[in-house]
């Protein structure tokens, strides 16, 4: 790399770092004055209407509305939108924090605020640093990626040990015995961190089981 093209990439770096700063401040501004406990749903963008799981997704955002809390996703379609869509029509918060990409990411109309961001990193920040619990549906890459990052926060006691709930024991199934069969006897996890994920087969017991671990706290 010549000093030319070294010195334009150190000048980009500038003017990316001032984006970056204004997206989380934009975040922090708008979830930090909600004013209501906010639960992240994640979830596949590529599942549509007809699929299942779209339908406990919905009922989902309904049913933690009905709750008392605001459901925060990352405002694309899919799972995504139909958590919103479930809180929207409930009448409740419904935060959508959409990412900008080539392809497939569009932004979910069932949105009561609407956040979008360039860097996935800052977009990640915001999906975690207000959420009182979390919900992984099933999904792909991008939703091992969210469960891993959300599981080293709370296994390395970066942010407060909330509920992981991951929906739908058929689905994530595998993956769990992996972690069990493969992870464990080797000591890449301990045992206690298995505990950490909560296996849930329907929205009613991810609200049930937040419910007895609030009047747990009281």
């Amino acid at each position: 790399m010549t000093q030319p093209e070294i010195d334009l990439l150190q000048h980009q770096d500038s003017w990316r770092l001032w984006r970056i700063m204004a997206e989380i401040v934009e975040g922090f501004e708008v979830l930090g004055e909600l004013g209501v406990p906010l639960v992240t749903v994640f979830g596949s963008a590529r599942f549509d209407p007809t699929n299942p799981y779209y339908g406990q997704a919905e009922l989902l955002g309904q049913r933690l509305v009905e709750a008392g809390y605001g459901v925060v996703t990352g405002g694309g379609p899919g799972l995504m939108e139909a958590a919103n869509k479930g809180a929207y029509n409930a009448g409740g918060i419904s935060v959508g924090l959409n990412i900008q990409l080539p392809y497939e990411q569009r932004a979910n109309p069932f949105q009561t605020h609407s956040l979008s961001f360039r860097y996935f990193f800052a977009r990640k920040l915001m999906l975690v640093r207000y959420a009182k619990a979390f919900v992984l549906m099933p999904g792909g890459f991008g939703t091992l990626d969210e469960m891993a990052e959300v599981l080293v926060l709370v296994q390395t006691k970066k942010v407060h040990p909330f509920p992981i709930f991951v929906l739908d024991r058929a689905y994530w199934s595998g993956l769990l015995d992996w972690m069990r069969s493969t992870m464990l006897p080797v000591g890449a996890i301990a045992a206690k961190d298995l505990d950490l994920i909560t296996v849930v087969d329907t929205p009613l017991e991810v609200l049930e089981a937040m419910t007895s671990a609030n009047g747990n706290d009281t």
